[in-house]
């Protein structure tokens, strides 16, 4: 029983990765260097922490992007 959770688990997680990666190209950035995306996501988690204003705008962006595709 233990193993079939421990492999649920992997594969949820294996799932929100290969989720997040498609976020990574959605938005044109799959062939940025990983360094760059990872800067550019931890700087935007700095600000997200104290902006609510920017929160909602960049929220505001991603739903455009998802409503073209029909998301």
């Amino acid at each position: 029983m233990r193993q079939a959770s421990s492999s649920e688990a992997r594969k949820k997680d294996t799932r929100e990765k290969i989720e997040l990666g498609g976020l990574i190209a959605k938005a044109g950035l799959r062939y940025e260097k990983r360094a760059v995306l990872l800067g550019a996501l931890i700087e935007l988690r700095r600000g997200l922490r104290t902006d609510e204003a920017e929160r909602a705008r960049l929220a505001a962006i991603g739903v455009e992007a998802f409503g073209r595709d029909g998301e």
